[in-house]
């Protein structure tokens, strides 16, 4: 069965931003959707999100596609990272997604460690697609490049979408984001 898994952002939950317009919408494609709400979502600990995410999706096959958003995407990087040689997901969608530290403390323990790059970019059957704005406050346009060069990452850029999030420093909330639906529906 076709099944879909999204990773909210920081300080995000199930029922937050686009979250359940796309699952609303991909459910309604036969996918089975899942918006787990990870751990402390307002001090995120990569050993807490890893483990949730993989309690949540069991064993991952061609068929799962995964998509997220701002540091849930670094969630998606480092859960690729623990998939056997040879095992694969279907795709993976990164919505304002980011590769290293960004300034924020409360990130910085994605990012002991350096991303394998090359590891990750052998866990996807169809590749990745890097969705970025041109005026995020937070998760410049350089990040939708570097996942393009590192990972072949088709990458779309949203004009004027700011981070895609809920309403944060006065953005108005992001409700849909048909461009995901086009690259995985």
């Amino acid at each position: 069965m076709k099944r879909a898994v999204i990773v909210h952002c920081w300080g995000g939950n199930p029922q937050y931003a686009w979250y359940p317009w796309l699952k609303s919408q991909l459910e309604s494609r036969g996918y089975d959707v899942s918006v787990p709400a990870m751990p402390d979502t307002d001090e995120p600990r990569l050993e807490k999100w890893l483990p949730a995410l993989q309690q949540v999706i069991g064993i991952a096959d061609e068929e799962l596609i995964l998509i997220g958003h701002s540091i849930g995407a670094a969630t998606i990087m480092r859960y690729l990272e623990t998939l056997a040689d040879g095992q694969q997901i279907g795709k993976a969608v990164f919505v304002a997604g980011f590769t290293d530290q960004l300034g924020f403390k409360e990130l910085e323990n994605f990012f002991l460690e350096r991303l394998d790059f090359a590891k990750i970019m052998t866990r996807s059957r169809h590749g990745f697609v890097a969705i970025q704005s041109d005026d995020d406050p937070f998760v410049s346009e350089q990040y939708g490049v570097r996942l393009k060069e590192e990972l072949g990452a088709k990458l779309i850029i949203k004009p004027g979408a700011k981070h895609m999030s809920g309403p944060l420093d006065g953005e108005e909330s992001c409700l849909q984001l048909p461009e995901i639906l086009a690259e995985i529906a």
